[in-house]
């Protein structure tokens, strides 16, 4: 088989933090794209990106792309897809999608020509005029953007972001993925101490914790196309060992996370032994006002409630003045606060050394960095 062409979406304002991921697992003609980074590779690439990408959302087999203006040019398009080397006689293929921008607006018409074309392909090579679709289900997926059609099959099942090791979570938790982005934004290493003094339900703490002992974020979930027929089932077991090969516990790594809420804790450590990750953690029940800098270092991973999910606009900003005041410029100490609120900065009490706009499910934020310190300064000042 030719190489094949994948297509791995993610939150708008990581393509190029999941695009560095890829090119760490060596992965061919890595392209990022507005939402999304395209590949190359085989089918170990295929598992090998579900098993151990932190930010991807999805993998998704592009198996094609080209205009459409009229229902007989997508009709023909997909038609011409060689569907016979994905899908068997039995296996169930469903349709979904969207259009946007595009002469093909409707999306039950679409959702039917593409499912016409793909058993009138079927049909020619299988010699079959019916599929029971009692098999194991190729998701198909298609995107209308402008007029371009892009046909997908969608290798995960569930997304990408469900690790497994969050069945609960406290209300209006943060994104696996998103969690894991800025993890890498603020530099965790195999050394690193992080804490989260808002931890909720231990996300950024499991996902820090995954990242520093170079754990596979998917090693403990299945994926659609582990039932595939046209996919040999060593290449999983084989891209399954290798991950477990990779992991590395003779690491520094610890993290702590503080909450107002007792149950937040004891739900943060049940995900954690959930994750295998449960003896890098401590938790401890503690207020923002009587958060300290005690230690010698730490990259402390903030998503504090804010007014568009728990907390009014002002109780937010309160927040975020406390925030300010208890997160001292202090030598190996760093901050990485995500938020909507565009006057963050000003309650804060100072400006980011650094920012970066994503995407908290469909709420616009911005991560803010501050890592910049005054003894730094001061050395910077004698060198010159």
């Amino acid at each position: 088989m030719d190489k094949i062409q994948f297509s791995a979406p993610c939150l708008f304002g990581i393509e190029g933090i999941c695009a560095d991921e890829l090119k760490r697992m060596e992965i061919e003609n890595v392209r990022a794209e507005n939402g999304k980074v395209l590949f190359e590779g085989d089918m170990n690439t295929l598992a090998r990106v579900n098993l151990c990408s932190r930010y991807a959302e999805r993998v998704h087999i592009l198996l094609g792309r080209f205009k459409a203006y009229s229902f007989e040019d997508l009709f023909q398009g997909v038609k011409a897809i060689e569907w016979e080397n994905w899908i068997s006689k039995d296996e169930a293929f469903p349709v979904k999608g969207h259009s946007v921008n595009s002469k093909l607006a409707s999306v039950p018409d679409c959702q039917k020509i593409i499912k016409k074309a793909v058993v009138g392909r079927l049909s020619q090579k299988f010699g079959k005029s019916w599929f029971d679709e009692t098999g194991s289900r190729h998701q198909i997926q298609f995107l209308i953007m402008k007029d371009e059609v892009s046909i997908m099959l969608d290798t995960s099942g569930e997304g990408l972001h469900k690790r497994g090791y969050r069945r609960d979570a406290t209300e209006a938790p943060i994104k696996e993925t998103l969690a894991a982005a800025m993890a890498d934004l603020s530099h965790v290493r195999p050394f690193s101490t992080v804490i989260d003094p808002f931890c909720g339900s231990g996300t950024i703490l499991i996902e820090s914790a995954l990242k520093a002992l170079n754990i596979a974020p998917g090693i403990q979930r299945s994926f659609a196309a582990e039932k595939w027929d046209c996919i040999p089932s060593d290449i999983w077991s084989a891209e399954r060992a290798r991950c477990l090969d990779l992991i590395n516990r003779d690491v520094q790594f610890q993290a702590y996370g503080y909450d107002i809420d007792k149950n937040a804790l004891e739900l943060t450590m049940a995900n954690a032994k959930k994750a295998r990750v449960d003896d890098r953690i401590k938790v401890q029940q503690r207020d923002i006002a009587d958060f300290r800098t005690e230690l010698d270092r730490a990259a402390v991973i903030a998503n504090p409630p804010y007014g568009e999910r728990l907390l009014d606009i002002e109780q937010a900003r309160g927040l975020y003045r406390t925030m300010g005041r208890k997160f001292q410029k202090k030598q190996g100490w760093s901050y990485t606060v995500i938020s909507p609120d565009d006057n963050f900065e000003r309650n804060f009490g100072r400006q980011a050394d650094k920012r970066r706009k994503l995407y908290n499910g469909m709420i616009k934020c911005q991560v803010y960095m501050f890592f910049k310190n005054q003894q730094t300064a001061q050395s910077v000042k004698k060198e010159v």
